[in-house]
């Protein structure tokens, strides 16, 4: 699953010009205009990274960035956060308040999308990475090909998504609800059921005679991807 980025700014012409780049590049993309819509998505499903504007209406990137670096479970989001303000000592405070960079307006996007490669790079490798391996299997992005050992294992698209999270989330437990937001999106109107129908799926094809199945069924919580499933 490509890693999912927030976009926090008001100008509209400066959201589409980074919503198309990022898109195009494979990105997952959300926008909000003002600290409400942002908290509420962040709230809503944890992106993997922030681009965050200083001059907000309403409440300013500083106060949107000191929010995000007191809560649980946002503290290591990385944050890029974009401004008019070019001074040193304005950069200095934009770090200072918790920014994992800081880039002055008018910027070059071909440095924007470098840098938020980097920044993922660093904080979710998972999400970056050409080819992931985990519980035996290995997904690699670029060829689009599922293996496990030296058996090739077709997929569907929604189960080769559903398998891609699973994998960059392995170890954690994950609800229906997460699963239905990060692999069939916020605006999808399947219900749970549907994710069940389709873990048995992937299930039938990932699992052969004696190998071990890498995904457990949580009671009363979701699924969980074993990294290192054991013998059945």
């Amino acid at each position: 699953m490509a890693a999912k980025i927030l976009i926090v700014e008001d100008e509209d012409s400066l959201v589409t010009l980074i919503s198309y780049n990022l898109e195009a590049a494979g990105y997952r993309v959300l926008s909000a205009s003002n600290r409400d819509d942002a908290m509420f998505m962040l709230k809503d499903g944890l992106p993997d990274l922030v681009i965050l504007d200083w001059m907000l209406p309403g409440a300013s990137g500083i106060e949107i960035c000191r929010q995000i670096r007191a809560g649980a479970a946002t503290r290591r989001l990385p944050v890029i956060m974009l401004t008019a303000r070019g001074e040193e000592a304005d950069k200095l405070r934009g770090l200072a308040t918790g920014a994992d960079d800081y880039m002055v307006k008018p910027f070059s996007v071909a440095e924007l999308m470098a840098r938020v490669k980097g920044l993922l790079r660093r904080a979710a490798p998972e999400k970056t990475a050409d080819v992931l391996h985990k519980g035996g299997i290995s997904i690699d992005r670029q060829a689009h090909r599922v293996t496990r050992g030296s058996r090739e294992i077709v997929l569907g698209p929604t189960e080769y998504r559903l398998l891609e999270f699973f994998m960059q989330s392995a170890g954690r437990v994950l609800s229906r609800t997460q699963l239905l937001d990060n692999v069939w999106g916020h605006t999808s109107e399947v219900d749970e059921r549907t994710v069940d129908v389709h873990v048995g799926r992937l299930r039938k094809s990932i699992v052969r005679g004696a190998e071990s199945d890498p995904i457990r069924t949580v009671r009363g919580a979701g699924y969980v991807f074993d990294d290192k499933p054991s013998r059945p």
